[in-house]
Formats: C-alpha cells, structure tokens, sequence
C-alpha cells in the first residue's frame, strides 16, 4: 500500500469523541421512545383502571398524577409518544423514497425534533 492510500483512521473509538449526525441521533431516540413507551405501559393500564374503575379510584387517580415525580414521568411519556410519532411518519415517507437527498434527510430530521419538542411544552404546560 503506498503512503498517499493510507488512511488515516484510529486505532481504537473513543465513544465521547464521536459525531453522531442528527438523523442518526432522531434514529436512536426513536428506538429509545419505543422502549420507553413499553416499559411504561403497565404504569399506563394501571393509570387508565384507576381513573374508569369507580369515583374513588378516580380520586386516588387523581392523588397519584398530582405526585411531580409522576408529572414528570407524563412528560416523559408525552415526549415519547410525539417523538416516535413524528420519526415513525419520517421512516414511512423515506421507505417511500420522499425526502431521501441528504439536505431532505437532514431538514426532516430537524422537524421531528423541533415538532416533538415544541408540542411536548405545550402539552406538557397543560399537564403540569
């Protein structure tokens, strides 16, 4: 191998020094969602029985999603749903092969962001 074809690579990954671009950061936060939302669907069912079940398990429903901690979790939550929403329709316009040119890819990437965020204050504000 002649020395203007070699590459110059590193030996070993540092992990901190990597620069993940933005549409593969949107890609691990949509899998990260999609946990997220599993691990916590029995938190959710038990929510759902506890507010439908009578009028008092209704009021302890309420004694339970006025806890911040479980405020916080909500919001977690909120974000999760709209994140793996707003991904999941960018993975389906990219299978279709609309907006796949790098720039597109980038932009989208960008709006599942802003858009998850932006309607995760404002239903979070509601919430809180």
């Amino acid at each position: 191998m002649t020395p203007s074809m070699e590459k110059t690579r590193p030996k070993f990954l540092e992990l901190q020094h990597i620069r993940l671009p933005l549409p593969g950061l949107v890609s691990i936060l949509h899998r990260i969602s999609g946990v997220g939302m599993f691990l916590c669907l029995p938190l959710l069912l038990w929510l759902l029985d506890n507010s439908l079940h009578s009028r008092s398990s209704f009021e302890n429903f309420q004694g339970v999603i006025a806890n911040p901690f479980v405020k916080l979790i909500l919001f977690g939550l909120i974000w999760a749903f709209l994140h793996h929403l707003f991904a999941g329709l960018r993975y389906l316009a990219l299978d279709l092969h609309w907006g796949v040119e790098l720039d597109k890819a980038r932009a989208s990437s960008k709006l599942v962001l802003a858009a998850s965020l932006i309607l995760t204050i404002v239903l979070g504000v509601q919430l809180w």
